[in-house]
């Protein structure tokens, strides 16, 4: 991503100036005027910086009015300048857009006051992608399916699509760029065209947010060349739902165990999905 001037060091940093941005906060970081593990409590009152915060894209950073600050810097962990912001009188927030290209790590808030530094606050921006749960329609009906889909891809829901649930524990935003099945699942799809979601390239999510994933492939579709899928015998294995993400560039996997019964048309199958 574009940063405000990347190629300033640190030193040089702490003292320059550039253009204002107020937004409001959510979610906090790290507070008080020293370095931080990112999950601590509000700073005691008449801390410079009071918050540092991250909403959607965005950190935010909330400080005192009743200090003289002039300006803020955000310090990547480089050490090089990632943006900077003057203060506006009677405004107590400034905010940084962050998106889902910044380089994970600690970051520092720098408060001015001409060429005076008056308080350091760090705080790690990392996010961390977990796989929550693997549904299909047939055995929820209650999600937002026709929202995302459309009514006429009712009757081809119900012979394969699902979804994916995945939440961000970390205290940094993250893309999900890919979703893959492999293993016993009827229509594996290992190598997707695309990202393997619906109509979309990424799904962003934002640190403490959780959010399904709809697959644009039909991976419990009809039966495989190799006999997985639905028989009046039953059948049973094992398949690996993997998300690929952005930011952290992780691959992150898990394994489900699914049971196969009733019917050979798919759409009258039962499907149990649990953890292995």
């Amino acid at each position: 991503m574009t940063q405000d001037n990347p190629h300033l060091s640190r030193r040089t940093a702490l003292r320059t100036v550039a253009g204002a941005s107020l937004v409001s906060m959510a979610g906090c970081l790290n507070n008080g005027d020293s370095p931080g593990n990112g999950n601590s409590t509000p700073s005691d009152e008449g801390g410079v910086i009071q918050q540092v915060t991250v909403e959607g894209t965005e950190l935010v950073v909330e400080y005192s009015s009743e200090e003289e600050v002039d300006q803020i810097n955000l310090v990547q962990p480089n050490g090089e300048l990632f943006g900077q912001r003057e203060t506006a009188a009677g405004s107590q927030q400034v905010s940084f857009e962050i998106g889902t290209s910044y380089e994970p790590g600690e970051y520092t808030v720098v408060a001015l006051s001409g060429e005076e530094t008056l308080a350091e606050s760090s705080s790690l921006i990392q996010p961390e992608i977990g796989i929550q749960e693997v549904g299909l329609y047939r055995n929820n009906p209650e999600k937002p399916w026709d929202e995302v889909y459309g009514d006429t891809e009712t009757d081809r829901l119900k012979n394969g699509e699902a979804y994916v649930t995945v939440e961000n524990t970390g205290s940094g935003p993250e893309a999900v760029v890919e979703l893959i099945f492999s293993g016993d699942v009827p229509n594996p799809v290992e190598d997707p065209r695309g990202s393997g979601m619906y109509e979309t390239e990424q799904v962003v999510i934002s640190p403490g947010e959780t959010t399904d994933l709809f697959s644009g492939s039909f991976p419990f579709g009809s039966e495989s060349e190799e006999g997985m899928g639905c028989s009046p015998d039953g059948n049973s294995g094992q398949f690996t739902v993997t998300v690929r993400t952005q930011v952290s560039g992780d691959q992150v996997s898990e394994s489900f165990d699914v049971q196969y019964s009733g019917s050979t048309e798919m759409s009258d199958c039962e499907v149990s999905i649990t953890e292995a």
